[in-house]
């Protein structure tokens, strides 16, 4: 029931259904045999139902970087989650919860968006992994008025180092719907180097 249902789902918003399977090894031979362009993934899967789906994710984006990839969970699994949003070529990534998919059409988009090679990170998931360290003002959604207050400076101090930080992680203004959570992934990620991610990054 829990794999028939967004089948028919996905069928009835246009997308081909190549293989719904009930294990992550069955996962990995049906991506074998279909090559498809994005796979939906729940997180737990058999025989185990702990993080069978997103490990066999992580392993499918190693051989096909250009696969592009949606897991859903109920939880957020913080030994793989980043290594999945660091995985392939960097972009074409969902990680959601699903108690925050609360709109059919939403999820959708989000698929399409996926699609297209955009990254798409659940906010929850988000403050989950940032939990391990010290959470940046900007990673946890303020703006710069906001951090400005919380740190006692000026907004015009924080716009100059926020512009700072985007300059050395090279990220250019053309980009700066994206920038804030382009820098979010790169702190996510632990990444020190000055690579921009390599698609447009979004988050719900």
């Amino acid at each position: 029931m829990l794999r028939e249902g967004p089948s028919a789902l996905l069928d009835r918003f246009g997308f081909e259904v190549v293989a719904a399977v009930g294990d992550a090894e069955a996962l990995v031979a049906a991506v074998a045999e279909h090559d498809p362009d994005l796979v939906v993934t729940d997180i737990r899967m058999p025989p185990g139902f702990s993080d069978e789906g997103l490990r066999a994710a992580v392993r499918l984006r190693q051989d096909r970087p250009h696969l592009r990839v949606v897991a859903l969970s109920q939880f957020v699994e913080t030994s793989y989650a980043a290594d999945l949003l660091d995985s392939g070529d960097g972009g074409g990534v969902d990680y959601l919860l699903k108690d925050r998919v609360g709109d059919v059409r939403e999820f959708i988009s989000a698929l399409h968006r996926v699609a297209a090679g955009e990254t798409v990170v659940d906010p929850q998931v988000v403050r989950t992994l940032l939990k391990r360290g010290r959470t940046p003002l900007v990673a946890q959604g303020y703006t710069n008025a906001a951090i400005a207050e919380q740190l006692v400076v000026s907004e015009a101090a924080v716009n100059r180092h926020v512009g700072n930080v985007f300059t050395k992680l090279g990220f250019t203004p053309g980009e700066d719907r994206n920038r804030r959570v382009l820098a979010t992934l790169t702190c996510l990620r632990g990444r020190h180097d000055s690579a921009p991610h390599p698609g447009p990054v979004t988050s719900f």
